[in-house]
Protein backbone atom coordinates (compact mmCIF):
# COMPACT_ATOMS: atom_id res chain seq x y z
CA UNK A 1 0.00 0.00 0.00
CA UNK A 2 1.36 3.49 -0.61
CA UNK A 3 0.83 6.04 1.79
CA UNK A 4 -0.50 8.90 0.47
CA UNK A 5 -0.48 11.74 3.48
CA UNK A 6 -4.30 13.80 3.58
CA UNK A 7 -4.27 17.12 5.51
CA UNK A 8 -6.47 18.50 7.50
CA UNK A 9 -8.09 21.79 6.70
CA UNK A 10 -10.13 25.28 7.85
CA UNK A 11 -13.39 26.68 6.28
CA UNK A 12 -12.51 30.27 6.49
CA UNK A 13 -16.13 31.24 5.57
CA UNK A 14 -19.28 29.88 5.21
CA UNK A 15 -20.13 27.27 8.67
CA UNK A 16 -23.74 26.51 8.08
CA UNK A 17 -24.25 29.11 5.20
CA UNK A 18 -23.17 26.74 3.01
CA UNK A 19 -26.42 24.40 4.21
CA UNK A 20 -28.26 27.46 3.06
CA UNK A 21 -26.55 27.87 -0.60
CA UNK A 22 -24.34 30.60 0.57
CA UNK A 23 -20.83 31.06 -0.27
CA UNK A 24 -17.91 29.09 1.55
CA UNK A 25 -13.96 29.44 1.33
CA UNK A 26 -11.82 26.61 2.60
CA UNK A 27 -7.93 26.26 2.20
CA UNK A 28 -5.65 22.86 3.35
CA UNK A 29 -4.54 23.07 6.99
CA UNK A 30 -0.79 21.36 6.46
CA UNK A 31 -0.05 21.61 10.00
CA UNK A 32 -2.23 18.51 11.02
CA UNK A 33 -2.58 15.21 8.74
CA UNK A 34 -3.29 11.39 8.57
CA UNK A 35 -2.61 8.10 6.66
CA UNK A 36 -2.94 4.80 6.30
CA UNK A 37 -0.98 1.84 8.24
CA UNK A 38 -0.72 -1.22 9.40
CA UNK A 39 -0.42 -2.27 13.37
CA UNK A 40 -2.48 -4.64 15.64
CA UNK A 41 -0.16 -4.14 19.15
CA UNK A 42 -0.87 -0.06 19.24
CA UNK A 43 -4.32 0.22 21.11
CA UNK A 44 -4.98 3.89 19.66
CA UNK A 45 -4.57 1.77 16.24
CA UNK A 46 -6.98 -1.33 17.32
CA UNK A 47 -9.51 1.34 17.89
CA UNK A 48 -9.21 3.36 14.77
CA UNK A 49 -9.49 -0.42 13.32
CA UNK A 50 -12.58 -0.81 15.06
CA UNK A 51 -13.86 2.24 13.71
CA UNK A 52 -12.92 1.48 10.19
CA UNK A 53 -14.76 -1.58 10.48
CA UNK A 54 -17.54 0.03 10.90
CA UNK A 55 -17.22 2.44 8.34
CA UNK A 56 -16.59 -0.53 5.68
CA UNK A 57 -19.90 -1.73 6.73
CA UNK A 58 -21.47 1.39 6.08
CA UNK A 59 -19.67 1.69 2.58
CA UNK A 60 -21.17 -2.05 1.77
CA UNK A 61 -24.70 -0.59 1.87
CA UNK A 62 -23.53 2.73 -0.21
CA UNK A 63 -22.28 0.17 -2.62
CA UNK A 64 -26.42 -0.94 -3.24
CA UNK A 65 -27.10 2.15 -4.55
CA UNK A 66 -27.07 2.60 -8.20
CA UNK A 67 -25.35 6.43 -8.54
CA UNK A 68 -22.53 5.17 -5.98
CA UNK A 69 -19.21 4.64 -7.36
CA UNK A 70 -18.02 0.86 -6.96
CA UNK A 71 -14.90 0.32 -4.37
CA UNK A 72 -12.79 -2.54 -3.76
CA UNK A 73 -14.32 -3.76 -0.77
CA UNK A 74 -12.97 -7.26 -0.42
CA UNK A 75 -9.09 -5.21 -0.46
CA UNK A 76 -10.46 -2.97 2.24
CA UNK A 77 -12.07 -5.99 4.55
CA UNK A 78 -8.47 -7.86 3.49
CA UNK A 79 -6.48 -4.85 4.67
CA UNK A 80 -8.87 -4.25 7.76
CA UNK A 81 -8.05 -7.71 8.94
CA UNK A 82 -4.44 -7.29 8.70
CA UNK A 83 -4.80 -4.60 11.17
CA UNK A 84 -5.20 -1.25 8.84
CA UNK A 85 -5.86 2.27 10.49
CA UNK A 86 -6.19 5.76 10.31
CA UNK A 87 -2.87 7.20 11.55
CA UNK A 88 -3.62 10.73 12.36
CA UNK A 89 -2.42 13.76 14.25
CA UNK A 90 -5.46 15.33 13.32
CA UNK A 91 -7.96 16.43 16.11
CA UNK A 92 -11.05 14.58 16.42
CA UNK A 93 -13.53 17.19 17.35
CA UNK A 94 -11.77 20.52 16.53
CA UNK A 95 -13.76 21.14 13.39
CA UNK A 96 -10.27 21.02 11.42
CA UNK A 97 -11.40 17.82 8.95
CA UNK A 98 -10.73 15.03 10.87
CA UNK A 99 -12.96 12.24 9.15
CA UNK A 100 -12.73 14.23 5.88
CA UNK A 101 -9.09 13.11 5.67
CA UNK A 102 -10.25 10.02 6.84
CA UNK A 103 -12.78 9.37 4.29
CA UNK A 104 -10.41 11.13 1.34
CA UNK A 105 -7.69 8.47 2.33
CA UNK A 106 -10.46 5.22 2.15
CA UNK A 107 -11.47 7.11 -1.30
CA UNK A 108 -7.92 7.70 -2.51
CA UNK A 109 -6.96 4.60 -2.09
CA UNK A 110 -10.04 1.63 -2.73
CA UNK A 111 -12.45 3.57 -4.94
CA UNK A 112 -11.95 1.50 -8.32
CA UNK A 113 -12.34 4.40 -11.12
CA UNK A 114 -11.25 7.31 -9.45
CA UNK A 115 -11.53 11.03 -10.51
CA UNK A 116 -8.20 11.97 -11.50
CA UNK A 117 -7.57 15.57 -9.65
CA UNK A 118 -4.84 16.93 -12.01
CA UNK A 119 -7.03 18.66 -13.95
CA UNK A 120 -10.22 18.39 -12.80
CA UNK A 121 -13.20 20.23 -13.73
CA UNK A 122 -16.19 21.79 -12.30
CA UNK A 123 -18.43 18.72 -12.68
CA UNK A 124 -16.12 16.51 -11.50
CA UNK A 125 -15.72 18.60 -8.22
CA UNK A 126 -19.44 18.31 -8.29
CA UNK A 127 -18.98 14.47 -8.18
CA UNK A 128 -16.83 14.26 -6.12
CA UNK A 129 -18.60 15.76 -3.27
CA UNK A 130 -21.57 13.98 -3.77
CA UNK A 131 -19.25 11.07 -3.13
CA UNK A 132 -18.13 12.45 0.32
CA UNK A 133 -21.16 13.60 1.11
CA UNK A 134 -22.83 10.08 1.12
CA UNK A 135 -19.47 9.01 2.90
CA UNK A 136 -18.87 11.12 5.66
CA UNK A 137 -22.67 10.64 6.47
CA UNK A 138 -21.77 8.25 8.38
CA UNK A 139 -19.63 10.11 11.13
CA UNK A 140 -22.49 13.31 11.04
CA UNK A 141 -25.60 12.14 10.48
CA UNK A 142 -25.58 14.32 7.29
CA UNK A 143 -22.14 15.89 5.25
CA UNK A 144 -22.04 18.70 2.62
CA UNK A 145 -18.69 16.49 1.33
CA UNK A 146 -16.91 19.57 1.70
CA UNK A 147 -14.28 18.75 3.95
CA UNK A 148 -13.68 15.50 2.53
CA UNK A 149 -13.16 17.07 -0.68
CA UNK A 150 -10.99 20.05 0.14
CA UNK A 151 -8.79 16.99 2.44
CA UNK A 152 -8.78 15.24 -0.94
CA UNK A 153 -8.01 18.34 -3.41
CA UNK A 154 -5.26 19.69 -0.95
CA UNK A 155 -6.04 23.16 -2.52
CA UNK A 156 -8.11 26.23 -1.42
CA UNK A 157 -11.51 26.06 -2.79
CA UNK A 158 -14.38 28.48 -3.33
CA UNK A 159 -18.32 27.61 -3.07
CA UNK A 160 -20.49 29.77 -4.93
CA UNK A 161 -23.31 27.31 -3.98
CA UNK A 162 -23.90 23.94 -3.69
CA UNK A 163 -23.31 22.91 -7.39
CA UNK A 164 -20.77 25.38 -8.08
CA UNK A 165 -17.18 24.66 -6.40
CA UNK A 166 -14.18 25.60 -8.17
CA UNK A 167 -10.64 26.15 -7.45
CA UNK A 168 -9.14 29.40 -6.30
CA UNK A 169 -6.06 31.36 -5.75
CA UNK A 170 -6.10 33.53 -2.58
CA UNK A 171 -2.93 35.98 -1.99
CA UNK A 172 -0.47 35.79 0.32
CA UNK A 173 1.53 38.45 1.54
CA UNK A 174 3.75 38.95 5.10
CA UNK A 175 1.83 41.45 6.46
CA UNK A 176 0.44 42.43 10.06
CA UNK A 177 -2.59 40.24 9.60
CA UNK A 178 -3.34 36.96 10.36
CA UNK A 179 -5.73 33.93 10.58
CA UNK A 180 -5.53 32.28 13.38
CA UNK A 181 -6.83 29.64 15.71
CA UNK A 182 -8.05 29.28 19.00
CA UNK A 183 -8.67 26.10 21.22
CA UNK A 184 -11.84 25.58 23.73
CA UNK A 185 -10.08 23.28 25.45
CA UNK A 186 -12.39 20.52 24.81
CA UNK A 187 -13.67 19.06 21.67
CA UNK A 188 -17.39 19.62 20.11
CA UNK A 189 -19.61 17.14 18.55
CA UNK A 190 -21.01 18.08 14.54
CA UNK A 191 -24.23 16.30 14.72
CA UNK A 192 -26.00 18.29 17.67
CA UNK A 193 -24.51 21.82 16.67
CA UNK A 194 -26.27 20.45 13.58
CA UNK A 195 -29.31 19.81 15.13
CA UNK A 196 -29.79 22.86 16.98
CA UNK A 197 -28.79 25.26 13.05
CA UNK A 198 -32.15 23.01 11.71
CA UNK A 199 -34.23 23.74 14.78
CA UNK A 200 -33.02 27.22 14.33
CA UNK A 201 -34.10 27.35 11.00
CA UNK A 202 -38.16 26.02 11.35
CA UNK A 203 -38.20 29.75 12.94
CA UNK A 204 -38.97 32.29 10.10
CA UNK A 205 -37.24 35.28 12.20
CA UNK A 206 -34.07 33.62 12.28
CA UNK A 207 -34.47 32.23 8.12
CA UNK A 208 -34.85 35.90 7.43
CA UNK A 209 -32.19 37.26 9.39
CA UNK A 210 -29.74 34.33 8.35
CA UNK A 211 -30.61 35.23 4.78
CA UNK A 212 -30.34 38.72 5.21
CA UNK A 213 -27.73 39.50 7.75
CA UNK A 214 -25.60 36.58 8.05
CA UNK A 215 -25.24 35.61 3.92
CA UNK A 216 -24.44 39.36 3.10
CA UNK A 217 -21.82 39.79 5.79
CA UNK A 218 -20.17 35.74 4.70
CA UNK A 219 -20.37 36.48 1.18
CA UNK A 220 -18.92 40.46 1.68
CA UNK A 221 -15.91 38.95 3.53
CA UNK A 222 -15.22 35.83 1.09
CA UNK A 223 -14.99 38.42 -1.94
CA UNK A 224 -12.58 41.04 0.21
CA UNK A 225 -10.25 38.30 1.52
CA UNK A 226 -10.21 36.90 -2.51
CA UNK A 227 -8.86 40.68 -3.39
CA UNK A 228 -6.76 41.02 -0.52
CA UNK A 229 -8.82 44.02 0.35
CA UNK A 230 -8.47 44.34 3.85
CA UNK A 231 -11.13 47.73 5.08
CA UNK A 232 -14.22 45.58 4.01
CA UNK A 233 -12.98 42.28 5.06
CA UNK A 234 -12.68 43.68 8.77
CA UNK A 235 -16.02 45.58 8.45
CA UNK A 236 -17.93 42.81 7.54
CA UNK A 237 -15.76 40.17 9.74
CA UNK A 238 -17.17 42.89 12.45
CA UNK A 239 -20.89 42.75 11.58
CA UNK A 240 -20.63 38.59 11.07
CA UNK A 241 -18.62 38.09 14.44
CA UNK A 242 -21.58 40.57 16.24
CA UNK A 243 -24.61 38.71 14.36
CA UNK A 244 -22.65 35.07 15.69
CA UNK A 245 -22.54 36.23 18.85
CA UNK A 246 -26.50 36.64 18.89
CA UNK A 247 -27.77 33.83 16.55
CA UNK A 248 -25.29 31.82 16.96
CA UNK A 249 -25.03 31.72 20.84
CA UNK A 250 -25.20 28.00 21.44
CA UNK A 251 -22.72 27.12 19.53
CA UNK A 252 -19.73 29.14 21.05
CA UNK A 253 -18.13 27.45 23.83
CA UNK A 254 -18.79 28.88 26.73
CA UNK A 255 -14.82 29.45 27.54
CA UNK A 256 -14.54 31.62 24.63
CA UNK A 257 -17.69 33.49 25.22
CA UNK A 258 -15.54 36.34 27.16
CA UNK A 259 -12.83 36.99 24.22
CA UNK A 260 -15.58 36.50 22.19
CA UNK A 261 -17.08 39.80 23.13
CA UNK A 262 -13.09 41.27 23.98
CA UNK A 263 -12.70 40.90 20.36
CA UNK A 264 -15.49 43.32 19.16
CA UNK A 265 -15.23 45.97 22.25
CA UNK A 266 -11.73 46.62 21.52
CA UNK A 267 -11.64 45.91 17.57
CA UNK A 268 -8.13 44.01 17.91
CA UNK A 269 -9.39 40.82 16.77
CA UNK A 270 -12.94 39.04 15.75
CA UNK A 271 -13.66 35.64 16.35
CA UNK A 272 -15.86 33.40 14.05
CA UNK A 273 -16.74 29.40 14.28
CA UNK A 274 -14.50 27.22 13.07
CA UNK A 275 -17.00 24.26 11.83
CA UNK A 276 -19.71 23.21 14.07
CA UNK A 277 -18.61 24.74 16.90
CA UNK A 278 -19.76 23.57 20.19
CA UNK A 279 -16.41 22.98 21.49
CA UNK A 280 -12.86 22.07 19.35
CA UNK A 281 -11.38 25.53 17.95
CA UNK A 282 -12.46 28.86 17.21
CA UNK A 283 -10.93 30.95 14.07
CA UNK A 284 -9.85 34.45 14.72
CA UNK A 285 -8.59 37.67 12.31
CA UNK A 286 -6.83 39.93 13.29
CA UNK A 287 -5.04 43.21 11.21
CA UNK A 288 -2.63 43.48 13.90
CA UNK A 289 -1.44 39.98 14.74
CA UNK A 290 0.78 40.99 17.28
CA UNK A 291 -1.72 43.82 18.98
CA UNK A 292 -4.09 40.58 19.51
CA UNK A 293 -1.58 38.07 20.30
CA UNK A 294 -1.08 40.21 23.49
CA UNK A 295 -4.29 39.68 24.53
CA UNK A 296 -4.43 36.05 23.65
CA UNK A 297 -1.12 35.31 24.87
CA UNK A 298 -3.06 32.74 27.45
CA UNK A 299 -4.89 31.09 25.48
CA UNK A 300 -1.90 30.17 22.79
CA UNK A 301 -3.32 31.13 19.19
CA UNK A 302 -1.85 29.43 16.13
CA UNK A 303 -1.25 30.90 13.05
CA UNK A 304 -3.12 28.98 10.20
CA UNK A 305 -2.50 32.19 7.56
CA UNK A 306 -0.59 35.89 7.00
CA UNK A 307 -1.99 38.58 4.68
Amino acid sequence: MRNPLFYAKVLLFGEYGIIENSKGLTIPLNFYKGTLKYDKTNQNAITSNGYLVDFASYLNQLQKEPSFPKFNLTQLHQDLEKGMFFDSDIPQGYGVGSSGALVAAIYDQYVINKIDIENINKEEIKQLKHIFSKMESHFHGTSSGIDPLICYLNIPLLINSKDDISTIGIPKSNGKGAVFLLNSGTPGETEPMVNIFFEKLKNQGFRKTLKQEFIKYNDACIDAFVKGDKQPLFNNLKALSSWALIHFRPMIPKSILKLWEQGLETNSYYLKLCGSGGGGYILGFAEDYEKAQSLLKNYHPEIVYRF
